[in-house]
């Protein structure tokens, strides 16, 4: 499968939209342009491949502390944006997960933790049980630790987008239709073809209306990668089966 490096998607955009590939003007929107067709694809989307685990030195539970924080920039230009799971990971001190056990926290509200862990005395302390975000680095569980405990945090991130440094991403190489589609759509706004007083109206409702029906595809194909198919299968909507799958 051909997709994208950053020098080809620059040259099929300016040829699209019939500007020239060095014109200060597209240069200067491009990183822009990038950042709106890459956000809207993840967000969109839910990419399995923006899923990751993250665990180290950083990761930990210290003694007689509720709080879990952690940064929310990661290596790579990545950033963290939403977590679906912590895990304790047992014994006591054991940084890998893989060489320990991993203890499953369970989502919890912030007040359920005021109200049952709230107090931080000896007594009250314990292996951690629940978790409740606080913010987007910021974590709070209970019971509050007795020693210290690392943890494994798995969620999704915002990978870098398309750049001069960072020549192909996962969406360049395997969604590079709806790149394109979604890119169209920014500069279409740009060149001032958004709108019913423009010379083209129906430019960006074309592009958008494209790539719609693109997403759609792409969001069978996600649903398949996770599971969430018909039936809760890896299987694709069979419409001509008797009975249905769904």
């Amino acid at each position: 499968m051909v997709g994208l490096t950053y020098a080809t998607y620059k040259t099929q955009i300016a040829e699209m939209a019939v500007v020239a590939e060095n014109d200060a003007s597209f240069l200067a929107i491009l990183p822009s342009m990038i950042d709106y067709a890459t956000l809207r694809i993840n967000r969109d989307l839910d990419l399995l491949a923006t899923s990751v685990s993250l665990y180290g030195e950083n990761y930990k539970l210290t003694a007689g502390s509720r709080n879990l924080s952690f940064t929310q920039n990661l290596p790579g230009g990545s950033y963290f944006v939403v977590s679906e799971q912590i895990n304790l990971i047992a014994p006591a001190g054991q940084i890998d997960p893989n060489l320990g056990t991993r203890v499953p926290l369970l989502p919890a509200t912030k007040e359920f933790l005021d109200a049952v862990f709230g107090s931080a005395l000896s007594a009250n302390r314990g292996q951690p049980k629940y978790f409740a975000p606080f913010n987007d680095t910021l974590f709070l569980v209970g019971p509050v630790p007795n020693v210290e405990y690392y943890v494994e945090v798995v969620g999704t991130v915002r990978p870098a987008p398309l750049s001069e440094e960072v020549d192909t991403t996962f969406i360049s190489q395997y969604l590079p239709d709806l790149l394109i589609m979604a890119s169209m759509i920014y500069i279409s706004a740009y060149q001032r073809n958004f709108g019913r007083q423009s010379d083209d109206p129906q430019m960006a409702q074309s592009y958008e209306s494209q790539y719609g029906m693109l997403l759609k595809s792409a969001m069978v194909e996600e649903a398949r990668k996770k599971y969430e198919g018909a039936a809760w299968s890896s299987q694709a909507p069979a419409p001509v089966a008797s009975p249905t799958r769904g």
